[in-house]
């Protein structure tokens, strides 16, 4: 296993840092053709979140692998080279599994057991799938990942050690009250309907806002989640949710009647500009609660000096988020996470001899195969039923004689250090190392037809 992760979070980089190494959606597609298109690597996938920016790959060199992914990250984000080095991380092979899983479960999270990292990583999976860079090695790294965390959710209270990011910084905003208490009947803006977005207004329309007002740059997006929110059985069709879309042109007039804004978007520059959101409090004294989930940021760090408006952002979570308190279930997560690591090195070990232990019953088939033809030469009068009953002798005293010590070896190359018994397999028997490469070949491309039927 080559595993290998180079990436920056809220723990390593500074909000500052993180919002300029932002990958855009487009980007991210392009950074993992390029990444595969290196010498040192063969599959790539890239996790980029609201707090993370994250490049896993299989390489076959160490140092090059991660001069190249650093490269490559700061090539296609907005921060150089010299200005990310500082705050990257490197992780490789075990502990780079670890890194995943703990991710996976929650544990790296900025709000400790939240959920939606799991779509996050789903997501990720699904790009490179799509694109064709993920791999054997990758694609049972994320598959296993997302089988890790949903286990510690299912096993253990890790949700109960935090909530998602939306919650987290409603209650941020709430200052000590019941959400659901200080957002009832409130007048709430939400900019954007991608996934974040969407957990927000339905976050808030459960905690019970009477009006909601949904702004995207593509109209008919926030349309659709009015929609979902007002149909029959939707979350505000119980308690009459007024909620419409509104195109972005229509944000300063949409600001002007809010109390509440919650803004994730794609977008690079800012949405809400200090001036726009100064503008839109001229002669109302109502205050405006604020919360920015973008990253970058989508409000203007200016309005935390503007009267009456109170803005809670990455960087203010990130600082909440320190203090809050670990649950006991934590501890129980990183042992599944410890167990599982274990588990998937293990599997990827005796993965590693599979192409060996086929190349050698090849052989031995190949042998059987010759005898035989050998025996047909010299005893010619055989008739069929003799020749298949000596042609099933022979065969079962090869598989005998074989089954022992393929199994034993497979169990061996499974331990730590074990990725030596392949070499010792294929001296000890004298087998075609090109044998051993098309079997490995033939598996891989069986793998990349196998993801192109899940993408």
């Amino acid at each position: 296993m080559t595993l290998l992760v180079v990436g920056l979070s809220h723990r390593s980089a500074p909000v500052s840092v993180l919002e300029r190494a932002a990958l855009a959606p487009e980007a991210r597609g392009k950074l993992l053709q390029d990444a595969v298109s290196a010498e040192p690597v063969t599959e790539s996938a890239v996790l980029s979140t609201c707090n993370r920016i994250e490049l896993y790959a299989d390489v076959d060199k160490f140092h090059a692998g991660v001069a190249e992914l650093s490269t490559l990250l700061a090539r296609h984000s907005g921060a150089g080279l010299e200005e990310l080095t500082p705050y990257l991380y490197v992780h490789y092979e075990d502990r780079a599994v670890h890194h995943l899983f703990s991710v996976a479960c929650g544990l790296d999270s900025m709000v400790v057991g939240e959920g939606q990292i799991l779509g996050q990583i789903k997501d990720a999976l699904a790009v490179a799938q799509e694109l064709h860079t993920a791999g054997r090695l990758l694609n049972d790294l994320f598959q296993q990942a997302l089988r890790v965390g949903k286990r510690a959710h299912s096993e253990t209270g890790i949700d109960k050690a935090g909530q998602s990011l939306v919650t987290f910084g409603l209650e941020q905003l709430a200052g000590g009250q019941d959400v659901g208490t200080w957002a009832r009947g409130k007048r709430a803006l939400v900019i954007g309907a991608g996934s974040m977005s969407s957990l927000a207004a339905t976050t808030l329309v459960r905690a019970g806002v009477g009006e909601l007002a949904v702004a995207n740059r593509t109209v008919e997006r926030a349309e659709r989640l009015v929609q979902i929110l007002t149909e029959p059985g939707g979350p505000g069709a119980a308690n009459g949710l007024r909620a419409r879309a509104a195109a972005m042109t229509s944000v300063p007039d949409e600001l002007a009647l809010a109390d509440i804004v919650v803004s994730c978007t794609g977008a690079t520059g800012l949405v809400l500009a200090g001036e726009m959101v100064a503008a839109a409090r001229e002669g109302n004294p109502a205050p405006l609660a604020l919360l920015d989930l973008a990253m970058p940021r989508d409000i203007d760090a200016a309005v935390h000096r503007v009267e009456g408006a109170h803005l809670v952002d990455i960087e203010s979570l990130a600082d909440a988020s320190a203090d809050a308190p670990m649950a006991a279930d934590v501890d129980k997560v990183r042992g599944i996470v410890s167990d599982e690591v274990a588990a998937f090195g293990a599997a990827q070990r005796a993965a590693h001899i599979t192409p060996t232990v086929v190349a050698l019953r090849t052989m031995a088939a190949d042998v059987v195969t010759g005898e035989i033809a050998r025996l047909d030469g010299r005893l010619p009068d055989l008739d069929d039923k003799q020749r298949a009953e000596i042609t099933q002798t022979v065969r079962r005293v090869v598989d005998k004689l074989l089954h022992a010590p393929t199994v034993r070896v497979k169990q061996l190359a499974s331990e730590p250090g074990g990725a030596g018994y392949a070499d010792a397999l294929r001296e000890l028997f004298d087998l075609d190392p090109e044998t051993v490469a098309a079997v490995s070949r033939a598996d891989t491309r069986a793998d990349r037809h196998d993801a192109r039927e899940r993408a």
